[in-house]
């Protein structure tokens, strides 16, 4: 009796286990449905030695089916300002990319090859700063695991990049089990060594959707941190690709 029991307990508890790649869906559907955002962000620049820079940025992003298109706009200190980052995300070959230098007054497009380089001197690569999609990984095919982290409960998901010049070759997020918000990131290399890992914090809920307020990013490499701060977001402003056309960079 005590076996079959158990068994059917076994049973039952496989049939609400989830895969990687089912976890991976509810967390993105989490975060779906904003159709457009609005919002001033802060980037803090942290060395070795604990010295500290400020970034201050505008940024706006539009929610397609195939791929989202966002805008970042930063506003000072003077070294970087007018300087504008565009990305169109794209599920099924590489992001288009451009970064316009106000000095020199023209749009550079950022290679395929170039998108594990550093973003405007931070520690997120231009691959972190491209919208997330969960079909530009492959996930492992068996159930994911749960674990404790930092005292809440999250599901492990371990995807891997399929697209060619990832500077990654494993991601590792732990996502939490009751909100299916991501928590944290670990990013390992080509060497397949850890590099970095991304913490997410101080969630927002507007208007019934999820929206990140923090990532913490730390470089385990070169003792070197960022921080990404949205604040003032807003969502549903009814933005067009009109306002996310390439001509947008030079005005």
């Amino acid at each position: 009796m005590i076996k079959v029991i158990l068994s059917t307990l076994v049973t039952t508890a496989s049939l609400f286990a989830l895969s990687h790649f089912e976890v991976a869906q509810k967390s993105d559907k989490t975060m779906s449905g904003f159709e457009d955002s609005k919002s001033k962000m802060t980037m803090k620049l942290i060395n070795s030695k604990g010295q500290t820079r400020i970034r201050q940025m505008k940024s706006k992003s539009l929610e397609l089916e195939g791929g989202d298109k966002s805008l970042m706009e930063f506003l000072s200190p003077a070294d970087v300002k007018g300087t504008k980052f565009l990305n169109y995300e794209h599920a099924k070959k590489d992001d288009d990319q451009w970064l316009y230098l106000p000095a020199l007054k023209r749009v550079k497009r950022i290679s395929s090859k170039n998108k594990s380089g550093a973003f405007m001197g931070s520690e997120f690569s231009y691959e972190d700063i491209s919208s997330f999609n969960i079909e530009k990984y492959d996930y492992k095919t068996e159930q994911a695991k749960e674990i404790k982290l930092n005292g809440k409960n999250v599901y492990v998901v371990e995807r891997y990049p399929n697209y060619k010049y990832s500077g990654y070759t494993k991601q590792v997020s732990y996502i939490d089990t009751n909100t299916f918000l991501t928590m944290q990131v670990d990013y390992y290399d080509r060497k397949k060594a850890l590099l970095k890992s991304a913490y997410f914090s101080q969630y927002k809920l507007i208007n019934g959707v999820y929206r990140n307020g923090q990532i913490h990013m730390k470089n385990f490499s070169n003792s070197k941190q960022s921080i990404l701060v949205w604040e003032e977001e807003s969502i549903k402003n009814s933005l067009t690709n009109k306002d996310f056309h390439r001509r947008v960079l030079k005005k």
